[in-house]
């Protein structure tokens, strides 16, 4: 890949999954999209998909190896230094009943989806995983995150994040409407960590916890990072499950199984950021940054999407985020008073 022969056509296909990031993250910053609270991880997404289904054959094919780069090697990165999100100090804020609803509704929904998706709707496993990772921790990162885990065709994680988009922004629209109809019967905060443990993204986590107001906005936001750091050991088991299915599989034949070093470096950072109190400037331009390579990892993501195969999963993925979303939306709002009754 980045061999004297073919290092200058890789960084070309570097380059051109940055110009297509630039690109998604000047649309998300035009008035409508920012309303909207549309991330440019999901515009670019978007738009390798359009690229990949019109243009692809028009760009030269020794550039691949440089989006491959991108929707690997830069995926990973980008997410060891999402961890700069993220303190100990907030997750310890949340307090018991914060920690609970996350660790509830992110184990509760997991299985739910996969286990629906493979048992019921006979969906490809790889498809499950992900598309069940999007709905229960957070969104496309979690997307991005399980990919690897996976090891699964990029268009299966293309498939995940339109779920994710889909009853995410459901979500967005709904859950104000209701909390001031009075349907939704709680207090601010407790509104705030019914929405935090729930709501799919963060950036919808955080538009809806402003439209709640007041302590809702702030225990939303810190309740969905503590859920966001549930997608460690959600990792780690998966991973585990899936190495002793391989197992099972081959008549019991041990086969290796590691802790993928970004799932290690992302808890890394969450340490680090804990520990030195960087100035405000600095995490806003690394968390700038990392919001960028994230959206090549997308963006990359996107251009090995091809429609037709969406054409072999059907509308499964969309029935099986439709009951996760349901799950979340009423589960989550009876488990959401249940614990804070209690702690």
């Amino acid at each position: 890949m980045f061999s004297k022969e073919n290092r200058q056509d890789t960084f070309k296909g570097i380059g051109f999954v940055a110009i297509f990031a630039f690109a998604a993250t000047a649309i998300a910053d035009l008035p409508f999209f920012s309303h909207l609270q549309i991330s440019p991880l999901i515009i670019g997404i978007v738009l390798g998909i359009i690229y990949a289904n019109t243009l692809r054959h028009h760009i030269p094919s020794e550039w691949a190896p440089g989006i491959q780069f991108s929707a690997k090697t830069i995926l990973r990165t980008a997410i060891v230094f999402y961890g700069f999100r993220i303190t100990f100090q907030e997750i310890a804020e949340v307090g018991m009943a914060g920690l609970m609803v996350s660790i509830i509704m992110v184990a509760t929904t997991f299985l739910i989806g996969a286990y629906v998706g493979i048992k019921y709707f006979k969906m490809d496993k790889d498809l499950a995983y992900l598309t069940a990772s999007g709905s229960s921790v957070c969104g496309a990162a979690a997307v991005l995150a399980t990919e690897p885990i996976t090891k699964s065709e990029s268009h299966k994680s293309a498939i995940a994040v339109s779920t994710v988009v889909l009853f995410g922004t459901i979500a967005m629209f709904i859950y104000p409407v209701l909390y001031k109809m009075g349907i939704f019967d709680m207090d601010a905060k407790t509104m705030g960590i019914y929405v935090g443990g729930t709501i799919h993204e963060v950036a919808q986590v955080v538009a809806v916890g402003g439209a709640v107001g007041g302590e809702g906005a702030n225990s939303a936001v810190l309740v969905k990072m503590t859920r966001v750091v549930m997608i460690v050991p959600l990792l780690l088991v998966l991973g585990y499950y899936i190495k002793k299915s391989a197992e099972s599989a081959v008549g019991g034949e041990k086969t290796k199984v590691s802790v993928p070093w970004f799932v290690l470096g992302f808890v890394g950072m969450i340490a680090l950021n804990s520990l030195i109190p960087f100035p405000e400037v600095v995490l806003s331009t690394i968390n700038s940054v990392d919001t960028f390579l994230l959206t090549m990892a997308m963006t990359a993501l996107g251009m090995g999407t091809y429609m037709d195969k969406f054409k072999t999963t059907g509308a499964a993925p969309v029935y099986v985020a439709g009951i996760m979303f349901v799950w979340l939306m009423v589960g989550g709002y009876f488990i959401t008073k249940a614990v804070v009754a209690i702690f």
